[in-house]
């Protein structure tokens, strides 16, 4: 049966009418968040899936993993932290990357939450998105503290409040506890004169001194120089994207970076995988699919 075009208009409206009601549920449950408001973001949350079909809730991972684990539903919260990493990409994905960081440390996964704040921070390095920087900062410095080195803690802590400053970015307050009762631990740990030393150090950092300083902890846990698994996100994304058959400009659009980063990042996948070609890579990459 052809369809009309009335018909096809009012499924469309629809359509477009839960998706921007569930939007802005979402925006509510942001906010809430930022306000330390647990509950309303619960509530916001709770309406999201009345609006959305199957095909765009993934949209609303993240979200649901923060609120999950604001409200200490540890195992609701890596369910949908999970499902945002596997559909997350870019910047998104380092936001989706750092909140499975912090359900990682609720569950006493601390090899987990590293790796997952390391790849965060290549990707906000590779992709410009600095202003994710401060909470991943501290995610790295609540695991060096759980790992013993707390005076490396007190820097990670002294570089995120240096760069909050510089870029106006304020913690969502329903975090803020967390941080205030491991930023005690930490000064508790090294005393008063040696944390304010350390923080002092890496406060005084540029931004990309600070980013430099982070990615030295990952220590021997950093990745092979070559092969599939010296890849980093960013690098397996731009990857994913040539094997779609997209030009540089096209991946530059879907990363949120220049055409000339996917370039610089298309020649170190090529350097690590010892590839010279886009045909070459796409044959790689369904290898490894």
């Amino acid at each position: 049966m052809v369809r009309s075009a009335a018909s096809v208009a009012i499924e469309v409206s629809n359509t477009l009418g839960g998706i921007l009601a569930g939007l802005g549920h979402a925006v509510l449950a942001t906010a809430a968040l930022a306000e330390g408001d647990v509950a309303a973001a619960q509530e916001a949350t709770d309406v999201v899936p009345r609006y959305l079909s199957a095909r765009y809730k993934p949209m609303m991972a993240e979200l649901m993993a923060q609120v999950a684990l604001a409200r200490a539903d540890v195992t609701a919260a890596r369910v949908w932290a999970d499902d945002a990493v596997n559909v997350m990409r870019g910047c998104h994905l380092m936001l989706a990357l750092t909140t499975r960081v912090r359900v990682a440390i609720a569950q006493g996964e601390r090899e987990r939450a590293e790796r997952d704040a390391h790849d965060a921070l290549e990707i906000a390095t590779g992709s410009h998105a600095h202003l994710g920087l401060p909470d991943i900062f501290e995610c790295l410095a609540v695991l060096a503290c759980k790992a013993g080195s707390c005076r490396q803690a007190a820097r990670l802590f002294g570089a995120a409040h240096s760069v909050r400053q510089r870029m106006g970015v304020v913690r969502f307050k329903v975090w803020d506890a967390g941080y205030e009762a491991s930023v005690a631990a930490v000064r508790d740990a090294v005393g008063e004169q040696e944390f304010d030393s350390a923080w002092a150090e890496c406060a005084a950092l540029s931004t990309e001194e600070a980013i430099a300083y982070a990615q030295r902890g990952r220590g021997e846990r950093k990745r092979p120089t070559s092969g599939w698994a010296s890849l980093t996100p960013t690098e397996r994304d731009v990857v994913r994207l040539v094997s779609e058959g997209l030009g540089n400009k096209d991946i530059a659009t879907r990363l949120f970076v220049s055409p000339r980063t996917v370039q610089t990042h298309l020649t170190h996948v090529y350097t690590k995988l010892g590839l010279t070609s886009r045909v070459q890579l796409a044959q790689e990459a369904a290898r490894h699919a």
